[in-house]
């Protein structure tokens, strides 16, 4: 009787590096997104020449989602993301429904996903609340492939040439941004890494707006876009 292989062995540290790597090349040749925080809210500006398939969404009153790397990976979090939203909302309040809450489950989801699966999911995602009233402040939680949960302030930046987008938001961001000098800086730090202008239609705008009453998202259309990329022009 032939001796039986043994099986191929790898060991944890090497599979967790492997899974990672993975996971990294998948979300590097995505295009990027940044979120800038203004005045009176948040913005959110992603490089998606699709008109189909978005890239940014509404979630909740409140709440945005933004996802980069595996479309099909991130639509998932964000249906099971809106659902949590909603019976949450339905079950106790509205204002029980909170970002803090819905990136602990987006990292707990994908923490779990990174060790056990055989394939990680190949995305990050990006959860942000706008703050309500005078005394609550606006919440930015970016979570990784792995599940860490990363808290971000004043501005933030996912996708394959993230580092080099936050470099030039350091430099350039400033607190006091009005909205359409905001999206100028926005739709610039993502032109930054690339050798062409990108225009309204490479491109999906969205804002989380402190002064709308309820529901606070809204999309900024293409021709509204264009008129304010023509400004800064």
């Amino acid at each position: 009787m032939s001796a039986m292989p043994l099986p191929y062995y790898v060991s944890p540290e090497q599979m967790m590096k492997d899974k990672a790597e993975y996971a990294r090349k998948g979300i590097s040749r995505g295009r990027s997104i940044v979120s800038l925080e203004y005045p009176d809210g948040i913005l959110l500006v992603a490089e998606n020449p699709s008109t189909l398939l978005h890239k940014i969404s509404e979630i909740y009153d409140r709440i945005a989602f933004a996802g980069v790397g595996k479309y099909n990976e991130f639509e998932n979090l964000r249906i099971a993301g809106v659902r949590h939203a909603d019976v949450k909302g339905y079950s106790y309040s509205r204002g029980d429904v909170t970002a803090k809450a819905l990136a602990n489950a987006y990292s707990q989801a994908l923490g779990n996903i990174f060790t056990q699966d055989i394939k990680p999911f190949e995305v990050e995602v990006l959860v942000a609340e706008v703050a309500d009233g005078n005394h609550s402040k606006n919440e930015i939680y970016h979570i990784l492939y792995d599940g860490t949960i990363e808290d971000e302030k004043n501005y933030a930046a996912m996708g394959g040439q993230a580092d080099e987008i936050r470099r030039f938001l350091k430099e350039n961001y400033r607190e006091t941004l009005a909205l359409e000098a905001a999206i100028q800086l926005g739709v610039r730090a993502l032109s930054v890494t690339q050798n062409k202008t990108l225009t309204e239609k490479d491109l999906e705008v969205a804002v989380l707006d402190r002064t709308k009453e309820r529901r606070k998202f809204r999309r900024i259309p293409p021709e509204a876009l264009a008129q304010l990329l023509r400004a800064g022009g």
